[in-house]
């Protein structure tokens, strides 16, 4: 009984552990919530689920409160929780009580509760349904207990002597039968027994053994033995020789102790020793009599401190004797037992396990902890439920102390300083206190005190260096990491800086194009850097610990580098010349116009790469200069054959390498801008030529949208397939149509025509 309080008591107190801690519940329990099953009359230590605990990375000392049954529906201790290794748990039976399918519950919901060392906890539940087992028929009564004595009196005629009382945990029809089959006795299909014949002392035998045996529809059965002794009648009462009549005993005897040995006499039998029997009338859990010697024991534990003992130690019982088993020939007397009180429990504290917290720098003398409130003895003589504290020990408890024995009030002696080298990453004090009887033998238990002093956040972030300087090509690409921050402060435990952008960075375009790791205080571009735009950004980063903050300024050099292609206008052009036209001539007055953002109009040069056949044509300057023309710089020759295409399609390259020295141009990065023109060659009027006659078109092109509007040619391309779409539909409806109308032609003769209209 005292463990179940206990039980009770703990968990009643994990109940309140989980609301405090309700808030920072997280998933732990690996498995849960799950419904398993268990067969009834299971053994102790069955295993009825498994499951894992999967505590924080931060969590090194794994869990802090072990997985614990907290509660169940209905409440129950049948069930219990074993470490398999490691994180891995499961929940078995623990036998008391032993489950059963027909009176128990049927199905138990599980509280199971754990938390890690970080605090964090969880609480989920295991339902554990109880599955039916066909059981043997058992024996209820007397006979389930004992062997079972049955007096009869000769000369009684054929009777029921017995009924037995059995019963199918199935409920199920039970059949009874009897062994030996030649005796005296039947039984009936109720469990009655009954005689068959008048039974004669003198002649009969005196004793009969009958083997009961009760049977389930399944075939499973119980036998029991019932011993039916035959008993000469007598007509004396017998009388009680013992005369005291009041006892006591120290509470807790082991069972089996004799308290007293009753005696008695039958005048029947003065001539031989009495055949009696003895037994207790009140209903009594703690004694039992031997029905044959008398003799008074011990059955049940004999707690003092417990109800009802513990208001009312005296009991009282009903003893009875009587010559036989059924006769009415019998006496009684009353004895009193007083049960004395031993000191035989250890003072208990609930919990026995504290956490409690402290700012550091708390003063000294500071009040912590009253253990007295948490703590009693449940002996009821005053002079065993008496208990001191001693042995204050553990890591750190020179800074706190007991004021006294007696009172159980833990004080600091010392203000504890994170940031002090001696104290340093020493944040939980383990402590340890014994509770101790006073009186002999001393029981004891010990507290167990876990004081975690919590970091004051005393110091701002500084950061490395009061302003960083970071030189960026324009060229580098989005994403790229271009450097790092860093920022400390000097609290205990070190805080988590976090790193932020407050000021500075943004463009044009962009609300910002730089971004910071809020951890690691990288910083990286998050669009183009562009030097014709922007040359410097300048930021202001700000370090937070959560609660205080600092900042620092980074000035981002933006580095100019040749990435901008010539531009040159037009850049595709057609036109077409004489075939006699001069050489030096500007053909058809054409001139290129190139721009650079970021090179100087010398940078220029102009080269013809593909369809100068012959060296026909040339630009004029050839480079130096952002503007050119285009010469021709050799006659046609087509009479000789030298010349055979009339037609000439020119790429030409207009590069910014021009100011370039040999060696700067194998490193420095050169940009290459195109123009394509279409020249074709129109030949004398007397000239012959073998190609057909026609006509030329001369169209400029030039690019007249930007190119981030994409959507022009998207927009004209879905345009162009829709309107495909549709002239295709309409071709079909058409076709359609002209088959209704215009049937195919039949044979011969048949008319071709008909009115479609």
């Amino acid at each position: 009984m005292k463990d179940s309080i206990v039980k009770m008591m703990k968990s009643m107190l994990l109940l309140i552990l989980l609301g405090v801690v309700s808030g920072r519940r997280t998933q732990l329990l690996k498995g849960l919530p799950a419904t398993s099953t268990v067969e009834e009359n299971a053994a102790a230590g069955v295993s009825v689920y498994s499951f894992n605990v999967t505590v924080s990375p931060l969590s090194s000392e794994g869990v802090a409160i072990l997985p614990t049954i907290v509660n169940s529906n209905p409440l129950t201790e049948a069930f219990d929780i074993e470490s398999k290794g490691d994180l891995e748990y499961r929940v078995v039976t623990t036998g008391n009580p032993v489950l059963d399918y027909e009176t128990m519950p049927k199905s138990f919901d599980l509280q199971i509760f754990v938390e890690d060392t970080t605090g964090r906890s969880d609480l989920n539940i295991l339902t554990v349904q109880v599955i039916d087992k066909n059981e043997r028929p058992v024996f209820r009564g007397n006979m389930a207990i004992q062997t079972v004595t049955i007096y009869v009196l000769e000369g009684t005629p054929p009777e029921c002597i017995y009924q037995v009382d059995a019963a199918d945990p199935e409920n199920a029809e039970l059949k009874y039968s009897l062994l030996p089959a030649p005796v005296p006795f039947l039984v009936l299909e109720s469990g009655a027994i009954f005689t068959t014949k008048e039974f004669d002392y003198e002649k009969d035998p005196h004793c009969y053994f009958l083997n009961i045996t009760v049977t389930d529809p399944d075939g499973l059965n119980s036998t029991k033995t019932v011993n039916i002794n035959i008993i000469n009648i007598n007509d004396e009462r017998p009388y009680f020789t013992t005369k005291q009549r009041i006892y006591r005993i120290p509470e807790e005897q082991s069972p089996g102790t004799v308290v007293a040995n009753i005696t008695a006499k039958d005048p029947d039998d003065e001539d031989s020793p009495s055949r009696l029997f003895y037994s207790i009338q009140s209903s009594d859990r703690y004694f039992s009599i031997n029905p044959s010697t008398g003799v008074l024991q011990v059955t049940g534990k004999i707690n003092r401190d417990a109800l009802p003992l513990r208001l009312h130690p005296n009991i009282s019982l009903i003893v009875r004797v009587e010559d036989s088993p059924s006769s009415s020939h019998a006496s009684e007397m009353e004895i009193t037992i007083i049960v004395d009180d031993i000191n035989d429990n250890p003072p208990e504290c609930n919990p026995s396990t504290f956490r409690i917290e402290a700012n550091e720098n708390t003063i000294a003398g500071t009040f912590l902890l009253d253990l007295r409130n948490y703590c009693k003895d449940i002996d009821v003589d005053p002079s065993n439920n008496q208990f001191n504290f001693t042995g204050l020990s553990g890591f750190g408890s020179n800074n706190f102390a007991l004021e006294s024995t007696v009172s159980g009030r833990l004080v600091m002696t010392e203000s504890i300083d994170l940031e002090n080298p001696a104290n340093l990453g020493a944040e939980v004090y383990s402590l340890t206190v014994r509770v101790q009887d006073i009186a002999c033998p001393n029981y004891s238990n010990i507290i167990y005190i876990y004081i975690r002093i919590k970091p004051v956040n005393e110091f701002f972030p500084v950061f490395s260096n009061s302003s960083y300087e970071f030189n960026v090509p324009e060229i580098t690409k989005v994403g790229s990491r271009i450097g790092r921050v860093n920022a400390r402060d000097k609290d205990w435990s070190p805080s988590v800086i976090t790193y932020s952008i407050v000021a500075g960075g943004g463009t044009r375009d962009y609300t910002n194009i730089f971004w910071i790791s809020p951890t690691k205080g990288d910083v990286k571009i998050l669009a183009r850097l562009d030097y014709e735009t922007t040359q410097k950004h300048i930021l202001t980063v700000q370090a937070s610990d959560q609660e205080k903050t600092a900042t620092a300024s980074v000035t981002v050099n933006v580095l100019e580098v040749n990435d901008e292609e010539p531009v040159c206008s037009p850049n595709f052009y057609s036109f077409q010349i004489p075939v006699s036209l001069a050489v030096g001539t500007n053909i058809n007055g054409f001139r290129i116009e190139c721009q650079d953002r970021d090179s100087d109009p010398r940078s220029f040069r102009y080269i013809i790469n593909e369809g100068n056949v012959n060296n026909h044509f040339t630009f004029s300057p050839s480079a130096g200069s952002n503007t050119s023309r285009l010469i021709l710089a050799s006659r046609f020759d087509y009479d000789s054959g030298l010349d055979t295409n009339w037609i000439y399609r020119l790429h030409v390259y207009i590069t910014d390498d021009n100011l370039l020295s040999a060696r700067d141009k194998t490193t420095d990065l050169i940009k290459t801008g195109t123009v394509t023109l279409s020249i074709r060659v129109i030949p004398n009027p007397t000239t012959v030529i073998t190609t057909t006659p026609g006509f030329t078109v001369v169209t400029k092109m030039e690019n007249l949208y930007s190119e981030s509007a994409w959507y022009v040619p998207f927009v004209i391309t879905l345009g162009s397939l829709l309107l495909l779409g549709l002239l295709g539909y309409l071709g079909f409806l058409l076709a359609t149509w002209v088959r209704t109308c215009c049937p195919p032609a039949g044979k011969a003769g048949d008319v071709l025509l008909k009115s479609c209209l």
